[in-house]
């Protein structure tokens, strides 16, 4: 009896699982071949790819959204990478005095309420000159993004063995071709990991968009969030499922660089 309760109370709680992850990705695939659907039918009257088709035409706003939204994190992963590759390194393998606290001071971002930080910095940049640009933008995805490749660049070249790099010092590298044929090889899964993260963050973001971006820059989230508040559910679903696309393959991708004793230095 008490086994059969026990099968019963794991199957419920797999279930509630897979439904909390997959019933909002169900409701989502429906809306996005639905062309008719009102209350209080439970599935669409009239099913099709109507939607799609107008989605993905070249004069679409939602193609140019797109275009946008890969450009802006595509520069926020190489800004991020110039500042994180050299502080991962000296926070990695340099024995900088206060290296938590340094770790923890990059995690400030992170605690503050996000809508606060993005108002008082629309307003700074509004200031500046750099609201409604795509460079303004950049500098609000940076923001975060910076937190998440440092961490994980330190963590890559902290996971190096140092007997390496003393190996090629013996045998007559310089200390530049050290890092540059051993050191950057070594910690390169980590770097590419750190740079997939980044640029998910970046294609992801809203709310700083929102704030530093409108109404100039309009980025694949802005495409959604406008759709939905215009009632086009089948045009929101349909860039939800464009935005899910990257993460999932990306995070597979990930799966394969971030290895166990790579995640064991983290901070």
């Amino acid at each position: 009896m008490r086994a059969a309760f026990g099968w019963v109370l794991r199957g419920s709680l797999l279930g509630g699982l897979a439904f909390m992850i997959f019933g909002p990705l169900a409701n989502l695939v429906l809306w996005a071949v639905a062309i008719r659907w009102y209350f209080p039918h439970k599935l669409p009257l009239t099913w099709g790819f109507k939607y799609w088709g107008e989605v993905f035409k070249p004069t679409s706003d939602t193609v140019a959204a797109l275009g946008t939204s890969v450009l802006i994190a595509s520069i926020t992963v190489i800004v991020c990478l110039l500042l994180a590759v050299p502080a991962g390194y000296a926070l990695g393998r340099g024995r900088l005095p206060g290296r938590p606290m340094i770790l923890l001071i990059l995690l400030l971002p992170q605690a503050f309420p996000n809508l606060a930080v993005y108002f008082n910095i629309a307003r700074l940049f509004y200031i500046v000159g750099l609201n409604g640009t795509i460079a303004g933008v950049v500098l609000v995805h940076a923001v975060h993004g910076l937190v998440i490749a440092v961490w994980i660049a330190a963590a890559a070249f902290a996971a190096i063995d140092p007997e390496l790099e003393l190996a090629a010092r013996n045998i007559g590298a310089s200390a530049l071709r050290t890092a540059l044929t051993v050191t950057l090889p070594l910690a390169m899964p980590g770097l590419m990991a750190s740079a997939i993260f980044v640029f998910l963050e970046s294609l992801d973001e809203f709310t700083g968009t929102y704030f530093v971006g409108v109404p100039d820059v309009t980025t694949l989230p802005l495409a959604m969030f406008t759709a939905s508040l215009g009632g086009n559910y089948q045009i929101a679903a349909i860039t939800a499922l464009v935005l899910l696309v990257p993460s999932v393959g990306f995070l597979l991708v990930i799966e394969r660089f971030l290895k166990a004793e790579m995640l064991a230095k983290v901070g």
